[in-house]
């Protein structure tokens, strides 16, 4: 059986596919496009996704897509009487919503034939349950407390339930206006960081303030019951909606902050302008903020499911600083969030939904690791070098290992491209770029001469799986470098450039089951060092994470990346004329 899931029409366009229950491609449009974010339909995705499944369109039994017209519509038409919001901000979401009508005929273009050879049942699903399909059903757990939370979907902004063997059972849902993903999104627009997708700058710059504002903060979002509340107040988005742009291409949002939240926290900061010690203690109040509404709405679900298993989702789940302090402050100990876990993630839930919820098959899949997306052969990474003229060394894997570790401990920067590319934001050890972590200058290096990002942006640590005790404040597998923990003390200074400024980092921890090549590589670099890590951060020069060989050597050729591995060719840029 053959079932296609599909976010479409929205930021991170994606597709996946399962068979018989089981995941075998999963991709996001972007990275076709090569455009951050992508939104609208996700056309080549569909296309990798039926040419790896080795199916024609009309071996389709199921699509789904993840977001529903009709959820919720009674709430909707209440909110409208209520709060009357206005006729442009109405629009908008009508012609997003409408554009579900012409899936088929969409599909159809996607899969270059006739709409009538679609023969699939197709669902549209509401948002959030895509979202909690996409965490649950791929855990390895059996029964789970499971919570959404992002901005905003099918008017829904949180939706809380448990999930037991095959079924999800839902509990409480908080709707439009009131967002936590709302407020993060609003406050980095203030912020002045205006890009889709830049809550992450955020997180990473809250470490250098301190919550001076958290009490403002309280007056802005607080809790109520199981839930919480914005104080609309503070915003716009209740009576004039979000200015949104969702056309094929980056998404683009406008700030939605009221004047009032200027009074309260002062005036918003412009793009690029100085980024004074004030701005870093609004973002520290932000996270702090963040993090006391999660841990409540945590422990009420608690509460009504008391489970030690936790399946989290949505864009919120993204806040890999709080997901890593769950433990701490909720009764749950055993946490999932998938890769993906924002909404280019709904795509492959809405597939497990259908296969699971609908149609109530068994589960036989567990989602432990990210490598879902394109692959290319050694001849493919041949011919792109033989085009851009440079002449690589083809190099045996146990040579090309110590070849690569001599590189990084002279202080060299390496892309290393392997293998299926990873599914979500972070690149896992497939299309990444690795350095020595023991140097303390290297997290300038990379950001100012490769990665051309703010200083003040950590990178990330791949751990060998069995060194996670030794090295962090926590001994469990972290392998889609979803959380954030604190560095033992004894360590950090071994390890300097993926230490935050705060003592913590978001690790990976690398399995030899999952990526044998990648724990390899890190392992020989821990027998020549006595260091089982690197530092780890993706293959891209603000853009997507390169998908194909020629993304990857102009990205090597533009940057000052020191050298690129191509499945087994080394290139070394004092090799080229």
């Amino acid at each position: 059986m053959n079932i296609l899931g599909i976010n479409a029409y929205h930021g991170d366009a994606s597709a996946s596919l399962i068979q018989n229950g089981k995941l075998v491609a999963a991709i996001e449009e972007e990275r076709f496009t090569r455009v951050k974010h992508w939104a609208g339909f996700p056309t080549q995705s569909i296309q990798y996704c039926l040419q790896v499944g080795g199916i024609s369109p009309s071996e389709l039994d199921h699509v789904a897509v993840s977001f529903n017209p009709k959820a919720n519509l009674n709430r909707k038409l209440i909110f409208i009487l209520k709060k009357r919001p206005t006729l442009k901000s109405l629009l908008d979401r009508f012609n997003k919503q409408s554009k579900s009508i012409s899936l088929k005929e969409n599909l159809a273009l996607a899969c270059q034939c006739h709409p009538d050879e679609i023969r699939a049942t197709i669902y549209s699903l509401e948002h959030h349950s895509t979202h909690l399909a996409g965490s649950f059903f791929v855990s390895p757990f059996e029964k789970a407390a499971v919570l959404s939370v992002d901005g905003m979907g099918d008017f829904v902004s949180t939706l809380s339930g448990a999930g037991n063997h095959n079924q999800l059972e839902y509990f409480s849902r908080t709707q439009f206006p009131h967002s936590l993903g709302y407020l993060y999104n609003a406050i980095t627009l203030y912020l002045g960081f205006p890009a889709y997708g830049d809550e992450y700058k955020v997180m990473g710059l809250a470490p250098y303030g301190e919550p001076e504002y958290l009490e403002a903060f309280r007056r802005i979002i607080y809790p109520k019951g199981d839930s919480f509340e914005l104080n609309l107040d503070y915003f716009t988005h209740h009576q004039q909606g979000i200015t949104m742009n969702w056309e094929n291409g980056a998404p683009i949002v406008a700030p939605f902050h009221s004047h009032e939240l200027e009074k309260l926290l002062g005036v918003m900061r412009q793009p690029h302008s100085e980024l004074t010690p004030k701005h870093q203690n609004i973002a520290a109040s932000l996270q702090s903020i963040t993090e006391e509404i999660l841990f409540h709405l945590l422990n009420r679900l608690y509460d009504r499911f008391p489970s030690e298993n936790l399946c989290l989702a949505g864009g919120v789940a993204m806040n890999s600083v709080a997901n890593g302090k769950i433990s701490q402050n909720t009764p749950f100990k055993n946490i999932y969030i998938p890769p993906g876990a924002a909404d280019n993630g709904t795509s492959f839930g809405a597939a497990f939904y259908v296969w699971n919820q609908i149609l109530k098959q068994s589960r036989q899949f567990v989602l432990d690791h990210a490598f879902w997306g394109s692959e290319f052969s050694e001849e493919d990474c041949l011919i792109a070098l033989q085009k851009h003229h440079l002449k690589p060394h083809k190099i045996a894997r146990e040579s090309l290992l110590d070849y690569v570790v001599d590189a990084l401990c002279a202080g060299k920067v390496v892309g290393w491209f392997q293998g299926r590319m990873e599914f979500g934001a972070r690149a896992l050890g497939n299309r990444s770029l690795l350095a020595d972590p023991r140097r303390e200058d290297m997290r300038d290096i990379i950001n100012l001469k490769i990665k051309f990002r703010e200083k003040f942006r950590p990178f990330a640590p791949s751990i060998l799986e069995e060194y996670v005790g030794k090295y962090f404040a926590v001994d469990a597998p972290v392998p889609f470098m979803e959380k954030v923990f604190i560095v033992r003390p004894e360590v950090r200074s071994q390890i300097p450039a993926v230490t935050h400024v705060d003592n913590t980092g978001r690790l990976q921890s690398v399995s030899r089951q999952t990526n044998p090549l990648y724990w390899d590589l890190i392992n020989t670099f821990h027998q020549r060092t006595g260091i089982p890590l690197l530092l780890n951060t993706s293959l891209n020069e603000n853009e997507p994470i390169v998908r194909t060989p020629d993304e990857a050597i102009k990205c090597f050729l533009r940057t000052q990346m020191d050298a690129l591995v191509l499945g087994s060719y080394y290139i070394d840029r004092s090799q080229i004329q």
